[in-house]
């Protein structure tokens, strides 16, 4: 073949090539928009699923930094309040658990903790734990009911307010000294868990070996707001379906 017909038929042969590329059929504007939909969605998801793991990643690095530096991981709590009415500053400090019933939600803020190693047990709560309600200062002082964490801790308002029984001059604003939580009613307890029963208990163990030998109620017993073990939790709720001692 003369080399004139070869250049032209090679011509000719790259021009169909090309042509054939640049007529393909695009895909359409609906389908293109279909799929940046779906991949924005799926763009979504992962990013939430990766926020999501990199909090729990971080708890659990904070957690097992605590357990490194010695510090104990709670997850239960005993928190006390005060169910008859007594007047400080005039005002009436009164809050039991059918106070708690009878808000809206059966939700409140735990406010008035004034403690610092208190306040720090509540900056350790997490949502969704639970902790008994324990009427104190009263007749018969014991838990009576149940409750959940269903806010973590921020600012006590009640520091910064001078009609309150619980303000707080030396506390600012731009460095709050106190914090508070959320809670909820769950339930009572299925009967009255008494602090004369408690002890009874706690001596028992402390002499013979059991969950209550070390037991907060009686070891840190002014604290407001105590740390419970998984196995001294247990052992108390226990107690709601065996007789009183």
């Amino acid at each position: 073949m003369p080399p004139k017909k070869r250049l032209l038929d090679r011509l000719l042969r790259s021009s169909r090539s090309t042509g054939d590329a640049e007529g393909a059929p695009a895909k359409s504007g609906k389908a293109h928009l279909e799929g940046s939909s779906e991949e924005v969605a799926e763009g979504t998801r992962v990013k939430r699923r990766k926020r999501a793991e990199a909090k729990e990643s971080a708890e659990e690095k904070g957690k097992a930094k605590d357990v490194l530096a010695g510090k104990r991981v709670y997850c239960h709590w005993l928190m006390k309040s005060e169910p008859e009415s007594r007047l400080e500053n005039g005002i009436d400090v009164k809050f039991g658990i059918e106070d708690l019933k009878a808000l809206p939600n059966q939700t409140g803020c735990w406010d008035g903790v004034r403690n610092y190693q208190a306040r720090n047990f509540m900056k350790d709560m997490k949502v969704g734990q639970v902790a008994f309600f324990y009427h104190s200062n009263c007749k018969e002082p014991g838990i009576v009911g149940l409750m959940k964490i269903v806010k973590e801790a921020y600012v006590d308002h009640t520091q910064f307010d001078k009609t309150d029984v619980h303000y707080d001059a030396s506390s600012k604003a731009e460095n709050p000294k106190w914090y508070m939580v959320d809670v909820q009613f769950e339930r009572m307890t299925k009967r009255f868990l008494s602090l004369a029963e408690l002890k009874k208990y706690h001596i028992r163990h402390k002499a013979e070996g059991g969950a209550l030998r070390d037991l907060a109620l009686f070891t840190r017993a002014r604290l407001s707001v105590q740390p419970l073990t998984a196995e001294e939790f247990d052992f108390i709720l226990s107690l709601e379906d065996k007789d009183p001692i």
